[in-house]
């Protein structure tokens, strides 16, 4: 079971991070994935990383601002590190997981098979 916090309001140009856990459980062999969804949009892609770390994939509109990251320790935790945060990055935030990935399912969200409840980030102008 997946959970993601760390979300809050903060003021455009500021720094938040992302965490997703799974408790008692690794991601050795999983990708796992951060999405988001603002009110009336569609749920998007955000930024994809392989247990190994040797895939990374992130979305074109992060513009290299947000970096992700696994740990995969027994309580495994996979970070979203988000700098300089605009406006429209308010959304809420998901993390997925999948043991079934490849490199041309990492984008999209049918690819997981684990998901969390989801943690909201508010960006103030």
């Amino acid at each position: 079971q997946l959970q993601a916090s760390g979300g809050g309001l903060v003021r455009a140009g500021t720094s938040l991070t992302l965490a997703c856990t799974a408790s008692g459980s690794t991601f050795i062999g999983y990708a796992v994935a951060w999405f988001r969804q603002a009110p009336g949009r569609d749920r998007e892609f955000v930024a994809a990383i392989t247990w190994s770390g040797a895939h990374i994939a992130y979305a074109d509109s992060i513009e290299g601002r947000f970096t992700i990251s696994v740990n995969n320790a027994k309580n495994a935790a996979a970070f979203l590190q988000m700098n300089s945060l605009k406006p429209e990055d308010t959304a809420v935030y998901y993390c997925a997981a999948t043991a079934r990935f490849n490199l041309a399912t990492l984008r999209s969200r049918y690819g997981y098979d684990y998901w969390g409840q989801g943690t909201l980030v508010t960006v103030s102008r």
